[in-house]
């Protein structure tokens, strides 16, 4: 009997860990300019 490896979820691994990378940066991205863009609509609204 051959042994066929199995790799359709090799491939499914891979896309997963891209997707948690991708969200981390996401993150990290957000935590690090979210006063910034707060505090740029604070000023548009106080200037309106």
């Amino acid at each position: 009997m051959l042994y066929l490896p199995r790799e359709e979820g090799q491939g499914l691994v891979e896309y997963a860990l891209i997707l948690v990378l991708v969200a981390i940066v996401v993150i990290a991205i957000l935590l690090l300019l979210g006063p910034v863009v707060g505090n740029v609509f604070s000023n548009i609204v106080s200037n309106i």
